[in-house]
């Protein structure tokens, strides 16, 4: 069993998580979000909810105590100052394992015409920031592994596949179901992907777009 933190636990991607964890293993979760009371499924054997804002780095120093692995689903534009509290609380806490979510073209790894296509989409503030936000990760003494996910549906399917930093991300779009399970197989064997950033695509839907656009 092990203790695990869920950063921004009232996302999609992390309450598909959450459900999984809660199904599949014993662990304990720990859900840090932010007007708390949004949750309204707490399993109080096996969840603890607390209520705050990971920007609060002592709130969230306190909180890290005997955390195992810290699963971060977080995002606004504030996120790069997210970043630099997370970072800054795990090493006051003495906690190292961290998952982080991020998106895909970052690195501009995104190549052809869908890559242009996201540009135009995400350009402007988006992209800037989390590129930032990983930045801070990966310039930190952390046992990190950055999520890129491609597109996101909330398709009922899990089929997913990798790409390491400096390899051409593939596909346009993969399932939030296909990201939560991932996360799920990192908790489980937190060993696996450390220090490594990973494209998350579903196989065969290379193109211009994701197909719902």
């Amino acid at each position: 069993m092990a203790n695990v933190m869920i950063l921004g636990a009232h996302g999609q991607i992390a309450t598909l998580a959450r459900h999984q964890l809660l199904k599949e293993t014993d662990h304990h979760l720990s859900l840090f979000l932010r007007n708390a009371g949004r949750l309204q499924d707490v399993n109080p054997q096996r969840e603890t909810v607390i209520d705050g804002d990971v920007t609060d780095t002592a709130k969230l120093t306190k909180a890290l105590a005997g955390i195992d692995v810290v699963y971060a689903n977080l995002g606004n534009k504030g996120i790069e100052d997210q970043a630099k509290s997370v970072v800054k609380a795990m090493d006051a806490a003495g906690v190292s394992r961290l998952i982080w979510i991020s998106t895909l073209g970052i690195y501009d790894e995104v190549p052809g015409a869908f890559g242009k296509w996201n540009h135009q989409m995400l350009d402007g503030g988006y992209l800037e920031t989390y590129a930032a936000a990983a930045k801070v990760i990966e310039n930190s003494d952390l046992k990190y592994t950055i999520i890129r996910p491609a597109w996101l549906s909330n398709k009922n399917i899990i089929s997913y596949e990798l790409t390491e930093k400096g390899e051409p991300f593939k596909g346009t779009e993969v399932s939030r179901r296909s990201i939560a399970d991932f996360v799920v197989k990192l908790i489980n064997d937190p060993s696996k992907h450390i220090g490594a950033s990973l494209g998350v695509d579903q196989p065969n839907t290379q193109g211009d777009k994701p197909s719902f656009y």
